[in-house]
């Protein structure tokens, strides 16, 4: 029995069932992740330079830095910001540098939020 040119066809155009038209997807775009950057409590860094270094490479105001430093001496550590990978690790650096400069032991770190 002959089958109807119609069924045996290749037809290319005509790709209804296909699945690689059916499924495209554009694809999504992550943010990149966080890191936070921390002050770590010691005995021997004075209170004072630990808020200039707040107001400094921070931006805080007085008062912000005040507090933060006051959660540094308390807890051990305090989140000072969050920031992308590259601005986190420039500050860990301009933290530890400006500290050792000044002959200050303080300990800033950064770790993936």
């Amino acid at each position: 029995m002959p089958t109807s040119p119609h069924i045996l066809s290749d037809d290319k155009d005509n790709r209804v069932g296909d699945p690689a038209v059916i499924t495209r997807t554009k694809p999504k775009t992550q943010r990149p992740p966080l890191y936070k950057v921390m002050l770590l409590n010691d005995d021997y860094t004075p209170m004072e330079f630990v808020v200039h270094v707040l107001e400094r490479f921070f931006g805080l105001s007085h008062a912000q830095a005040f507090e933060i430093m006051i959660t540094v001496h308390k807890k051990g550590l305090a989140v000072v910001g969050v920031f992308s990978f590259e601005v986190a690790e420039t500050k860990v650096a301009q933290v530890m540098d400006f500290s050792r400069r000044h002959q200050h032991p303080l300990q800033c770190t950064m770790e993936k939020e």
